[in-house]
């Protein structure tokens, strides 16, 4: 059943007005006529059951016939912090990553990042980036749509990381020494509803000022496996790894 993220506004008592190009998709890709169902999402993450009762040219209004209560979001809010890569490689980032559960993305000019947004890239980027989410959040029948923070400096991101509970980068260095620090071993301390803001560079990874900026500034450098990894998959590899220890391996766990 097809999934749609919709404003708190749109939902007024037991009735949903969907427009915009959801209304496209609902008329001619899924090709729904009145009485359907669908499952419409408000801001708050709740999602209802809805029944299509009026198809018109440019909206489509749905009776709320049921609120669920499901949930699909990871235990730990996981926000990846991405130097800005090369090419499309960023939007990659933004599709899997959505599908694997993150939470928040925040894009940053690195010292060996290659690509260079400046603020008329970063206006018509951000408008593809909010759709890509969008459509992978549905996909994946995700509850909320994670927010796409504006591209800022390494500097600013070190400020705004005093929010966060836990705070690592992945650095290629962390996987040569004998006592490195393990991504898995760092997992194993967090708890449900911590906040963990990961930190990873472009190509070339980060530069030694980086490194050792981001360390005075209280995050821990952490590998990611014995293997160096593409930029595009160590998001992919820590939301895989926080997927399987909170949402498999636990719940095993509590069904022995």
């Amino acid at each position: 059943m097809q999934r749609y993220f919709i404003s708190s506004s749109d939902f007024t008592d037991n009735e949903v007005t969907i427009t915009g190009e959801d209304v496209h998709h609902i008329i001619r890709v899924m090709r729904n006529t009145i009485g359907d169902q669908i499952i419409c999402n408000n801001d708050q993450g709740q999602a209802a059951l809805c029944r299509i009762s009026q198809i018109a040219e440019n909206n489509v209004r749905a009776v709320v016939e049921e609120w669920l209560d499901e949930t699909v979001e990871l235990p730990i809010h996981v926000t990846i912090a991405q130097g800005i890569p090369k090419g499309d490689k960023f939007e990659l980032i933004l599709q899997k990553g959505t599908e694997l559960g993150a939470a928040s993305f925040i894009p940053f000019q690195a010292a060996r990042s290659v690509a260079v947004w400046d603020d008329k890239k970063i206006a018509k980027k951000m408008k593809r980036f909010e759709k890509i989410v969008k459509e992978a959040s549905e996909q994946s029948h995700r509850n909320k749509v994670p927010v796409i923070e504006k591209s800022m400096s390494l500097k600013d991101l070190i400020d705004k990381s005093k929010n966060y509970d836990v705070k690592v980068f992945a650095y290629e260095e962390e996987a040569k020494v004998v006592n490195h620090q393990s991504f898995g071993n760092l997992i194993n301390k967090l708890f449900p509803n911590q906040s963990l803001l990961v930190c990873i560079g472009p190509e070339g990874g980060f530069s030694l000022k980086e490194s050792e900026f981001l360390k005075e500034n209280e995050f821990s450098p952490v590998r990611l496996g014995p293997r160096i990894l593409r930029t595009e998959t160590a998001a992919l590899y820590v939301l895989a790894s926080v997927s399987y220890h909170f949402e498999e391996m636990r719940c095993n766990e509590c069904h022995q």
